[in-house]
């Protein structure tokens, strides 16, 4: 009787080892819930494995947080980190492949809340998770809400307190020169101000700064050219697509930060830093505390590196 029993016992023992993988498994597969931007709440069965992500702060936000292995998709302009290069690109917020996006067939897709794509993504049968940063608070927000939905409920927070020393430490790095001067941030040419209400002004009054663009005028605002010359900024700060011909715009000869030539030109990589609410902000912080410490020495030397538009544009 003995001795078939002996055979047995390995047999039964890989059995019991099975089992307890499998339930293993089964404990961990628990449903995740997130409430989005759009107030909706959004139940996965399971820890997303594979994720979309069509906004390159959210794009950010995931490989931040220790997840790019997730990612099998992404827009257009997500090009950070570089290991992104080899993912399938599925277009633009107004261009994006539906079809592409079916056929990799995510857990869950993140998308900016004024995406056009959400309904039909949806009516698809597709998880999608909404989500789009304009201020510091709404940055921590979003890496906790990203931070839930990959199952890493922590790691949001310690992102943002590495954000929090890297600004605090841009601001730390200023001479009290390069404090108090006035400045005007051009993200566009029409032209269009990060204004003090914006993720960039915060940052900026952050690093002692005076924003020319209140408030009042929102966070993005198209002005008139004149206004910028009334308000005769110390300091521009401008990319280095909008750059060319802004000595020339009418009036602007006379502003004080064109005249003693205090324009800080951004190359396209650093512009995808500042306009990204997203985990790279301390560096974006770093690169602005260049700039007003550079104004403050005198004039501020001009990139040397030729203009290369990204493909598909620079957003």
């Amino acid at each position: 009787m003995n001795k078939p029993m002996g055979k047995t016992r390995p047999f039964v023992a890989a059995l019991l080892c099975l089992a307890a993988a499998l339930g293993g498994h089964a404990a961990d597969a628990a449903p995740v819930q997130v409430k989005d931007d759009r107030g909706v709440s959004v139940t996965l069965t399971d820890v997303p494995r594979r994720i979309i992500s069509l906004l390159p702060s959210l794009t950010e936000s995931v490989c931040a947080l220790g997840e790019c292995a997730r990612l099998v998709g992404v827009d257009r302009y997500s090009n950070f980190p570089a290991s992104l290069q080899s993912l399938p690109r599925l277009g633009g917020m107004d261009d994006t492949s539906i079809e592409s996006v079916v056929a990799l067939k995510p857990d869950v897709v993140l998308v900016a809340i004024s995406s056009r794509l959400t309904d039909r993504l949806e009516a698809l049968g597709l998880k999608v998770v909404a989500l789009e940063p304009k201020t510091h608070a709404d940055v921590q927000r979003v890496l906790g809400t990203v931070a839930q939905l990959l199952g890493k409920p922590q790691a949001g927070a310690e992102v943002w307190q590495r954000i929090e020393e890297g600004i605090r430490q841009a601001a730390a790095s200023l001479p009290p020169a390069a404090r108090q001067l006035t400045v005007y941030y051009e993200v566009d040419s029409a032209p269009y101000a990060a204004g003090t209400s914006s993720f960039i002004g915060e940052t900026l009054t952050r690093l002692g700064s005076r924003n020319v663009v209140p408030a009042e005028l929102g966070p993005f605002p198209k002005l008139n050219p004149e206004y910028v010359v009334r308000a005769n900024p110390q300091v521009i700060m401008v990319g280095q697509r909008s750059a060319p011909g802004l000595p020339q715009r009418p009036g602007w000869n006379g502003i004080q930060a064109v005249k003693h030539q205090r324009i800080c030109v951004w190359l396209p990589d650093e512009s995808d830093v500042l306009v990204r609410p997203g985990p790279r902000m301390a560096e974006a912080a770093a690169l602005m505390a260049r700039c007003l410490r550079q104004a403050a020495a005198g004039p501020v030397p001009l990139p040397t590196t030729p203009f290369n538009a990204p493909a598909g544009g620079m957003r």
